[in-house]
């Protein structure tokens, strides 16, 4: 694929380049690479090229001038921890960041900092020369180790960027697992608990951890301390390299390059709740400038130095709270100083909940992503050079919450106000951003789950425009995969053009394993795939100034997708009750392999899971804990095809039989990035040599698919057994909450399914999750609200008119006998306040399933009917003003 540039009227217009601000319509979101896998971090030369990192250890390159992704290297890296009782889980690990020197140019280094694969828990920072294709190996030289705690994830920061004076900033993480804290400061100094005491890490002195640290390369690859620093050369139970400290997980760094200050975003902890006297604050992310070195709090303070409180957990008594003008690391898995630099404050803050201080940063789930500060002499000839409207502002994102906001601040640094940045725009998991040399805002989207290859990771660009515009292009299709004949339509709606050009020439190129396969010159084309394959199909539009603009599709035919369904046969499919029983039924459907009823598909083959998560529905825990199960169910299709094909009669899976054993394999090629297709090639076309005498004959009729899935089941073996725990698919399950966990949190039931591909199409998965929530539901999980606001911190909502609702979407009635809606209490007015509270089903006129009327109590109870079934339940509010808290489904 190909982007060409605009050649522009006018480089800014007078009417957005002195204070105004610009249009949002012009700026274009410019597509220019598809289906990253895993892209964590990147840099932009100045020939255009993008450099990025993937988390499972590759480095890749971007060319404009092909629109092709090209392989620079690939190392072996570690993604797992496995704790004490031999569990092993998927953490942030992995190749981090890449940056390239300030003088490229000259000597071509480039620095790439990763997760070290083996046993010995390090995080590297190394140093290659790089002439744009592959890494020149024998250049290697490592600069940095940081050495971590593989037992308990996570956080690992991994952001770099240079300053004026060629200086290296690295960021890294605290290394410690958070869970057990209950989403309060992970302080636990308990005799082997150091994986869950941020203490050893964040605000040690003599440790690498939780830092953002400063260094400047030298070139025989060794680095020297820039004067500044947090504690100089030689200072005792100290690490020079320290710039900032008492960080949790600092992420993507920036340097303003006209102050040299240093910005960057703080991810903060998970939990979404105050307990000021026991444990502290509730979580806070962060967005921090530093003008000069200093301590930042974490794990004793977060937000504007909100204080934990000193907690002993194997007592379970609750201290002081630290005080944040002499904090104190008394941690026996500190090896640093005692007493510590005064905190600095965050600069930005923001909870789960609306914040009161920062409005524009919405509410719900967080991940601060810190991007770059705007300075147009950075530009100097640039094509597409933001307008003077930016000068001087901060360009920020969250991962989760996908805004950009740009900050303004005075001559001083101090926080001045806020705006969103193209409110239309949904970024879906930004993970970093920059500007580029032609004066691009670029974002690497890293998709919207974790630990996994998203279909929607992607790079972008959003260039400014102060004359014609592109069009603004979206691109979609009815069906992304299927069996064939495949009909599929194509739609170019919402596709726009702001300057108005009421003529539009649209064009889809379809192309089928990267050839030409067909061009179609209509808007909403239809297309029949009779021939199985990956077609993309990219819609260029061009307006008639010659502007064009476009976005791509894939389309995979020739294996329908399975249907896969997790069903509550017995009790309530919205709300657990503790220690209750629900019943439950997988089924899955696929046109290819058959189903679970017709027996063609075999339980072994479907992965179904269950968690508990105390905290709530949480993406991140999900994907750590359930991603093992699947890896259970993962190789039952390719130990099944071993079974019934010629594999055991030459092979067993310890012993050495005519062949070797398929552990002998695995470990032959283990870390071997070629195996799987070099040991696919071999069983197809047959072969010798590589063990002996012994031929292998070939395997000619055995779909791609099918041989790749046998062969990844074989390497697998290299590696220890995971421990790993799945469900029948259908039976019952009691809801029983593990011991010393929070009540309120939620079941999660997970059902999944791969097929086997065929001859001529990949694998195809599907999966289906059922959230069980605790029945005591908080005014926050209101779906809509219609004349009621809200406290600060979202735990309250107070009716303002009559007639006031709040909607909870589809919600099961099933079981429930009453409905509980609790108050907020409060000082009791003079006269006592009364109204009617309606439940109804559908709409707020809908079919009204029970009410309250009367005097407001702390706690009001409405009847509902049995069989009320599932239904968008609306609580209508008329009478007096009321505060409420919660509503409890009660059985």
């Amino acid at each position: 694929m190909r982007f060409f540039s605009i050649c522009f009227l006018f480089s800014v217009l007078a009417f957005n380049s002195f204070g105004q601000k610009p249009e949002s319509n012009r700026f274009t979101k410019v597509v220019l690479a598809q289906r990253l896998e895993e892209p964590m971090q990147f840099q932009i030369l100045k020939d255009g090229r993008v450099l990025y990192a993937e988390r499972k250890g590759k480095i890749k390159v971007y060319d404009p001038k092909t629109g092709e992704l090209s392989l620079v290297a690939e190392f072996e890296v570690s993604t797992k921890y496995k704790n004490d009782a031999g569990e092993v889980s998927e953490g942030e690990d992995g190749m981090q960041g890449v940056i390239l020197d300030p003088d490229y140019d000259k000597n071509h280094w480039i620095y790439i900092y990763y997760s070290l694969a083996g046993d010995d828990p390090k995080n590297l920072l190394v140093r290659y020369e790089w002439h744009g294709k592959e890494l020149v190996e024998s250049s290697r030289k490592v600069l940095l180790e940081v050495v971590v705690q593989r037992k308990e994830c996570c956080h690992v920061g991994g952001g770099m960027v240079f300053d004026k004076d060629k200086n290296l900033y690295l960021t890294t993480g605290d290394n410690t697992f958070s869970r057990a804290s209950d989403g309060f400061a992970p302080l636990d100094t308990r005799p082997g608990k150091s994986p869950q005491d941020s203490q050893k890490s964040s605000p040690n002195t003599n440790d690498l951890r939780g830092k953002i640290l400063r260094i400047h390369p030298e070139n025989d690859g060794s680095y020297t301390i820039p004067k500044g620093n947090m504690f100089p050369p030689g200072t005792p139970q100290t690490r020079p390299e320290i710039y900032t400290m008492g960080n949790r997980n600092p992420w993507r760094p920036t340097i303003d390059s006209k102050t040299g200050w240093l910005y960057w975003g703080e991810v903060g902890p998970d939990g979404s709740r105050d307990d000021l006297e026991k444990r502290g604050p509730q979580s806070y992310d962060e967005f921090n400038r530093a003008k000069g070195p200093g301590f930042y709090g974490w794990p004793y303070f977060v937000g504007d130095n909100k204080a934990y409180v000193d907690y002993d957990f194997a007592t379970k008594v609750s201290g002081k709270p630290f005080d944040p003008e002499h904090p104190v690391n008394n941690s026996p898995n500190s090896s640093g100083l005692k007493e510590l630099p005064k905190t600095v404050p965050a600069f930005i803050w923001y909870s789960k909940a609306v914040s009161k201080e920062f409005p524009l940063m919405e509410s719900g789930g967080n991940s601060a992503v810190g991007g770059p500060v705007f300075r147009k002499d950075d530009f100097k000839g640039a094509k597409r050079v933001y307008p003077d409207y930016y000068e001087g502002k901060w360009f920020i994102t969250d991962w989760v919450r996908g805004w950009i906001n740009v900050v303004e601040m005075d001559e001083n640094g101090e926080y001045k106000g806020m705006e969103r940045f193209l409110p239309d725009m949904k970024l879906k998991g930004p993970i970093d951003m920059k500007f580029g040399p032609e004066g691009d805002l670029y974002v690497l989207e890293y998709g919207n789950g974790y630990f996994k290859d998203n279909p929607e990771a992607q790079l972008i660009r959003i260039e400014y425009n102060g004359g014609n515009r592109k069009p603004q292009v979206e691109a979609a299709v009815s069906k992304t995969a299927g069996a064939v004949p495949l009909q599929v339509s194509f739609s170019s709606e919402g596709t726009k053009d702001f300057d108005k050009d009421e003529v539009l020439q649209y064009n889809w190129a379809i192309t089928r394993n990267g050839a030409a396969f067909k061009n179609i010159k209509e808007a909403n084309p239809s297309v029949t795939f009779t021939t199985p394959g990956t077609y993309k199909a990219t819609l260029t539009v061009t307006d008639k100034m010659g502007a064009k603009n476009t976005k791509s599709v894939v389309i995979k035919a020739g294996n329908e997708p399975p249907v896969v369904r997790f069903d509550i046969t017995k009790g309530n499919s919205s709300f657990f009750f503790p220690g209750k029983s629900i019943g439950y039924e997988v089924t899955v459907n696929d046109k290819e392999d058959g189903s679970l009823a017709n027996k063609k598909i075999l339980p072994g083959q479907v992965s179904v899971s269950t968690n508990y998560l105390s905290e709530g529905f949480n993406l991140t825990k999900i994907a750590q804990k359930q991603l093992s199960v699947d890896a259970s169910a993962q190789y039952a299709t390719a130990i099944s095809l071993i079974n019934k094909g010629d594999c055991k009669a030459c092979h067993a899976v310890k012993e050495k039989m005519l062949g070797p054993s398929f552990t002998d394999v695995a470990l032959k090629y283990k870390g071997n990035t070629t195996a799987i297709n070099t040991i696919s090639r071999k069983i197809v076309n047959g072969g010798s040599g590589t063990w002996g005498d012994a031929s292998m004959p070939a395997h000619p009729t055995l779909a791609d698919s099918d041989v790749k899935s046998m062969v990844k089941y074989i390497l697998s073996l290299a590696e220890a057994p995971k421990p790993a725990k799945t469900l029948p698919v259908k039976g019952s399950y009691v809801t029983e909450i593990p011991k010393g966990d929070n009540t309120e949190g939620s079941f999660i039931f997970r059902a999944a399914y791969t097929d086997k591909g065929t001859k001529t199409a990949a694998a195809q998965s599907s999966e289906m999750t059922v959230v069980l929530r605790h029945p005591l539901v908080p005014v926050s999980f209101a779906d809509q609200a219609k004349e009621f606001g809200f406290s600060n911190d979202s735990t309250v909502a107070f009716v303002k008119n009559p007639g006031a609702y709040l909607k909870f979407k589809a919600t099961d009635l099933t079981d429930i006998r009453q409905i509980e809606i609790v108050k907020s209490v409060g000082r009791a007015p003079a006269t006592p306040p009364s109204g009617t509270i309606e439940v109804h089903a559908g709409s707020p006129e809908g079919k009204l399933l029970g009410k309250f009327s009367g005097e407001y109590a702390d706690k009001m109870l409405i009847d509902v009917p049995a069989g009320s079934g599932v239904n968008d339940l609306y609580f209508v509010f008329t009478g007096d003003a009321i505060r409420i808290r919660s509503f409890r489904f009660v059985e």
